[in-house]
């Protein structure tokens, strides 16, 4: 990564990371209900039965609701766990199940591990992102791991990063290793920025 590059995510990051820190306990819930909203909408859009996503931080906006409301339904979710290796491994949401601290100090479900490429069978992938821009382009949080996915699929489905409202901007530095999205989730709307990918 050029030095000016990875100058601008780490300064970027710091300020996203700052702002989600700031927001009141009562912003977040309505940001979870409006996440739920929206990714209900893209669910039925979409006609997928069968996903990815991860349980939100307390930071993040909250995901948590839409897996629990998901399964419900009938749909399969797939939920990941992270490895040492830069890998990620999936597990099958459940409604009991239990969620543990994982490698990083992020919530990940506790279950059946089924290996990264369980996730090839999915109809949809909803990730977690820092910020993405208008073309696309998505600012992850500098550990690789859902470029690693998307960049490994054969025939990708749509990707889709939940992010706050604020975080949609113009432009977010880019490295070659970086992964477009198909479009971002936000609390008030659901926008597609990129081609799917074949």
């Amino acid at each position: 990564m050029s030095d000016d590059i990875g100058h601008q995510k780490r300064a970027l990051r710091a300020e996203l990371r700052e702002r989600r820190q700031l927001l009141s306990e009562t912003a977040r819930d309505a940001a979870a209900s409006g996440i739920r909203a929206q990714l209900d909408a893209l669910l039925e859009q979409t006609g997928a039965r069968s996903i990815s996503c991860y349980l939100s931080a307390t930071t993040e906006p909250g995901t948590r609701e839409f897996v629990e409301h998901a399964v419900s339904r009938g749909i399969r979710v797939l939920l990941p766990v992270t490895r040492s290796d830069g890998l990620l491994d999936w597990t099958v949401a459940s409604a009991d199940g239990d969620i543990a601290e994982g490698l990083f100090g992020l919530p990940e479900p506790v279950g059946e591990l089924l290996g990264p490429i369980a996730v090839n069978d999915v109809d949809l992938l909803i990730i977690p992102a820092a910020a993405v821009d208008t073309r696309g382009m998505r600012l992850g949080w500098g550990r690789g791991y859902f470029d690693k996915t998307i960049g490994s699929m054969e025939g990708c489905p749509p990707v889709y990063a939940v992010i706050y409202d604020s975080e949609l901007i113009d432009e977010v530095p880019r490295e070659i290793h970086d992964q477009p999205v198909s479009g971002v989730v936000t609390p008030t709307r659901t926008v597609s920025l990129a081609p799917r990918r074949r």
